[in-house]
């Protein structure tokens, strides 16, 4: 038996092109109905590096294809409101490129016009406190699902898959579906601290699997506690700090190597 590949086209915007369709693809081994994980990479932090002096250094698009190189399959980018590290014009550079982009941001009407400006092709809302040294926790749908409720119809009919970050809740995953969303991203923070067990990721992972949600995960995820989540029904791992730490050792493009390794086992 030989591995088959699933695949998928997105449409989403190019800078000097107008539109283009990027696929995704996974591959899936014989006798499993589990993809190869694949490996999105966050590169606030490299754009941390160089807002901390306002240079023009360190360039990020030189930074995406350094990851494509080391086996990334996408890349990932918070465009915060106070824009402490990714900017609107590496959103704009990046959109062009070799990779699709997941772009994270808070669920707001004034972040759409982003959205139909950019048509990244995803988008991950996540909530977003400014006085935060990075994302806390999983989004509270209790409070934002009357705006969901509102935005997602559009944002799909955009062609821009949606994804929501939340805890490892099977009740959140419900509403999340429900809502519209096309996958959930489990918060590890809680994973990453010891507060939250292996087993429960991989359980809210299965759970919001068989409602027919792709499933990513990310936040506080290294080499050695992201092997440990490799198992299971994680499509995704959505992994930046640690990565872009490591890369002071040993270079980008072997950093993002170890971690693809890693989340496959």
């Amino acid at each position: 038996m030989t591995n088959r590949t699933v695949c998928l086209l997105s449409t989403g915007s190019h800078r000097k092109q107008g539109v283009k369709k990027i696929k995704i693809c996974a591959v899936v081994a014989p006798g499993s109905t589990d993809p190869v994980k694949r490996l999105s990479v966050n590169l606030d932090h490299v754009a941390t590096l160089r807002e901390q002096r306002h240079t023009p250094y360190p360039d990020l698009t030189r930074a995406a294809d350094l990851a494509r190189a080391g086996g990334a399959d996408g890349i990932t980018l918070h465009l915060r409101g106070d824009r402490r590290h990714i900017q609107e014009s590496d959103l704009a550079a990046l959109s062009g490129g070799l990779l699709p982009v997941t772009l994270e941001i808070a669920c707001t009407p004034e972040n759409m016009e982003i959205l139909r400006k950019y048509k990244p092709f995803a988008v991950t809302f996540v909530p977003e406190r400014p006085e935060e040294l990075t994302t806390e926790g999983g989004m509270n749908l209790s409070v934002a699902s009357a705006m969901l409720a509102r935005l997602i119809p559009e944002i799909r009919s955009l062609g821009i898959r949606v994804c929501l970050f939340l805890e490892p809740d099977e009740k959140a995953l419900r509403l999340a579906k429900d809502l519209g969303a096309t996958m959930v991203e489990i918060h590890t923070g809680g994973y990453a601290e010891g507060r939250v067990s292996v087993e429960e990721i991989l359980q809210a992972a299965d759970a919001g699997d068989s409602m027919g949600l792709e499933i990513n995960a990310g936040h506080g995820l290294t080499v050695e506690n992201a092997r440990r989540l490799g198992q299971g029904k994680i499509h995704e791992f959505s992994i930046g700090h640690s990565i872009i730490c490591r890369s002071v050792m040993v270079g980008l493009e072997e950093a993002v190597r170890e971690m693809k390794a890693a989340i496959q086992g």
